[in-house]
């Protein structure tokens, strides 16, 4: 999906959540139930900005008909090398509204969970929020 990539890697934020379906489920790597809504997912991703540093996609997989996408990525936490991807799913009107993320290795699975579990409190009241970024 170039259309993310493209706003994933300008930090666009305000295109990526434009991407994002209302009804959007996202399964984060790091916790056992998925997050529903364009709202907190919008607000998880915004925050894996301040978390990734030098993130980059680095190969995109595709299916025949566009629908399943899988974007693979590196970046580091804290001087921890995370590699992993983003597995995308699109509805008929284009929008994303199934979002998998998985990471590797463990060490960086840890850095990651620790460095968003910091930052949670502040991406839930950014979600629930009616002045949030959109």
């Amino acid at each position: 999906m170039r259309a993310f990539r493209d706003a994933v890697e300008a930090n666009d934020h305000g295109a990526i959540a434009a991407l994002l379906a209302d009804d959007v489920r996202f399964t984060s790597p790091v916790a056992f139930k998925p997050y529903d809504g364009k709202a907190i997912t919008a607000a998880i991703l915004r925050a894996v900005t301040h978390v990734f540093e030098g993130f980059h996609y680095v190969r995109e997989i595709s299916s025949p008909d566009g629908r399943d996408h899988a974007l693979v990525f590196e970046a580091t936490i804290d001087g921890t090398l995370v590699n992993g991807c983003d597995f995308l799913h699109v509805n008929d009107a284009g929008l994303i509204d199934d979002f998998v993320v998985m990471v590797r290795p463990l060490s960086g699975a840890k850095a990651l969970a620790e460095a968003m579990g910091a930052q949670f409190e502040q991406v839930v009241a950014e979600a629930t929020s009616d002045s949030r970024p959109r």
